[in-house]
């Protein structure tokens, strides 16, 4: 890789750490696998000129190094210590915010692993079903019937969490 390693990586970081952390469900595990990453990356005598074949290249190499760590007996724990980055815990809209991330992160750890891959590429990641076909080296309608599973079962697991509005239901009794 050129000189100019560090400046190609750079506005993936934030992103990278994202889909290391939806799948992990862990701050510190998803920092050192996105520091994996990026030793990885600069360490490669080639790496993809097009910025789309990089960008899924840098995602591939995350997750591998992700699945190296699991098979390696590292399990994947879901950290709910985490502080979120949050401005004014006061706010209900911050409130709402935090429930809603605490939420997802208890529903993503309880999906399957292709599951949590393919929300966290096209969802989180913001990869195209196309690149994330590429990327997973599955045919694109793969892709899109996984991800309709994984969004159902995302949203089963949530549901399971008992998370209830506030604001109660009226429901109309009459005698």
């Amino acid at each position: 890789m050129a000189g100019d390693g560090n400046n190609r990586l750079e506005p993936y970081m934030g992103r990278l750490f994202g889909f290391a952390l939806s799948l992990t469900g862990n701050r510190d595990l998803a920092l050192e696998l996105v520091q994996d990453c990026s030793v990885k990356a600069l360490a490669a005598r080639q790496a993809p000129v097009d910025q789309a074949a990089f960008r899924a290249w840098l995602f591939r190499i995350l997750r591998n190094a992700a699945i190296d760590r699991l098979s390696n007996g590292n399990p994947t724990l879901l950290c709910l210590d985490d502080e979120p980055e949050t401005a004014d815990p006061a706010s209900l809209r911050v409130e709402e915010s935090l429930i809603n991330q605490l939420t997802v992160r208890a529903g993503m750890t309880s999906l399957s692993p292709a599951h949590r891959d393919i929300i966290a590429l096209v969802d989180i990641a913001g990869f195209s079903y196309s690149e994330a076909a590429a990327l997973l080296e599955v045919p694109v309608g793969t892709v899109m019937s996984r991800l309709s599973r994984a969004r159902r079962a995302l949203l089963a697991a949530i549901s399971e969490h008992n998370v209830h509005s506030l604001v109660p239901h009226r429901t109309a009794r009459r005698a």
